[in-house]
């Protein structure tokens, strides 16, 4: 089986397990657990913060940023196709209790300054006001998009001039940064708060990382706490998560892979491949009079697997257990159940 459907499918490495096996742990909640901490100080290093936090999933983190940065009641600015806005189960709500205006930011999903600054909402009597912008990078929905670091730059410079925090949820971030040749660190000069998975691109089995001054860490560890996320040997965990942090340096490969894997699927008669940025390839099968789903089930008869990202789009991850002959392989076997 190809499995295509998400860079969270990837299965830990033996140097992964090894590192499971022989980590050194504590009570993480006392902070006592030496591979959890290691774990955080290398990724504030890595995205020069002064400090980061571990978290189970990704969500998790996005969702104490919103804890952490804004007061209930308030509104949240998000472009609309944002993960944290469409697939994290209402939590800016739930969780928050805050309010969700949604942006348009576009083909590469970020919203301009001139648009911050229109649904910014000042607080008065009235009205709340706005108390958070998230952006995302690089951005799912849109196909894998690798925002440039100015536009990021931007957005969030017009959110400041409005003392609103900025949120860059990056849970691909090293994508981004591969994209553009730029350290990780360069998209996060600018917002207050930075999110990146070590499940995804990187091959960890779990955990996502919050990065940010030590104010925001100490703040969010506590809000980690409340939410069920206070773990305790957590190094088990966590010491594959450093092991992980090797892998930003070879997303290259996946990125390449998704190049292949487009242009053959591009050459399918009835198929249109859009060219990606980083290792998210979408696929529209209109021209092959296929649903997505009905394009899913066909590649599923030749043991690949996708994903429905729209009525007639379909997505593809490349990813560290995908190597080039199985994109090869995905593209044949689609091409010849087409046929």
């Amino acid at each position: 089986m190809i499995d295509l459907r998400s860079d969270t499918v990837t299965t830990p490495s033996d140097e992964m397990r090894r590192a499971a096996r022989d980590a050194e742990v504590g009570d993480d909640v006392y902070g006592e657990d030496p591979s959890v901490n290691e774990l955080e100080r290398r990724a504030a290093e890595i995205v020069g913060t002064e400090a980061a936090l571990y978290v189970p999933t990704g969500t998790m983190g996005n969702q104490i940023v919103a804890r952490v940065h804004a007061e209930r009641g308030q509104e949240v600015l998000v472009e609309r196709e944002s993960h944290i806005y469409k697939w994290e189960l209402g939590g800016l709500s739930q969780h928050a209790q805050l309010q969700v205006r949604t942006l348009d930011g576009g083909d590469r999903g970020v919203p301009t300054p001139a648009q911050i600054r229109a649904e910014h909402v000042e607080e008065d009597l009235h009205r709340p006001g706005t108390g958070l912008l998230t952006l995302e990078n690089t951005h799912n929905a849109k196909g894998g998009v690798a925002i440039a670091p100015e536009r990021i730059d931007a957005a969030a410079e017009a959110a400041r001039d409005l003392d609103v925090p900025v949120h860059l949820d990056g849970a691909r971030l090293f994508n981004a940064a591969t994209h553009h040749d730029v350290p990780a660190e360069r998209f996060v000069e600018s917002v207050d708060s930075v999110m990146f998975c070590l499940s995804k691109g990187l091959g960890a089995p779990v955990g996502s990382m919050l990065a940010g001054d030590e104010k925001f860490i100490e703040r969010a560890r506590r809000t980690r706490k409340l939410l069920g996320g206070g773990m305790r040997q957590a190094g088990l965990i966590a010491a594959p998560g450093v092991a992980a942090l090797a892998n930003r340096d070879r997303l290259s490969a996946d990125h390449e892979n998704a190049r292949e894997l487009a242009a053959g699927l591009d050459a399918v008669p009835g198929l249109a491949a859009s060219e990606p940025e980083t290792n998210i390839v979408l696929v529209d099968t209109s021209g092959a009079g296929l649903s997505a789903e009905e394009f899913l089930d066909a590649a599923e008869r030749r043991d690949v697997l996708g994903t429905a990202f729209g009525e007639h789009t379909v997505r593809f991850c490349t990813h560290l257990d995908v190597a080039r002959e199985d994109v090869e392989a995905a593209v044949r076997r689609i091409r010849d159940e087409l046929r």
